[in-house]
């Protein structure tokens, strides 16, 4: 089942660059799984980026939070304004 998220505001904690916790919706979530980049479009990569820093603007991830409830999430942003664009329980 796919949502559009209700409550957008992210607070996304990374660790080496990568997410590793965030809190949302009131709740706080670890991250279960390994994060995935988001792009625009797989022509949005750079072949030159070895390290895929640029043109990264979203993460896709499996969270669970306090409840052991887990949910997939698109999250989008940086600079400290992330949200969520959609979610997958």
């Amino acid at each position: 089942m796919t949502h559009t998220a209700t409550a957008t505001e992210v607070t996304l904690w990374l660790v080496d660059e990568t997410p590793a916790r965030m809190y949302y919706a009131g709740q706080r979530w670890t991250i279960t799984d390994t994060p995935t980049r988001l792009r625009g479009s797989v022509w949005s990569i750079d072949p030159d980026d070895v390290g895929g820093r640029r043109g990264l603007f979203g993460w896709r991830f499996q969270a669970t939070n306090e409840t052991r409830e887990s949910i997939v999430f698109d999250v989008y942003g940086g600079a400290g304004e992330w949200h969520v664009h959609r979610s997958w329980n």
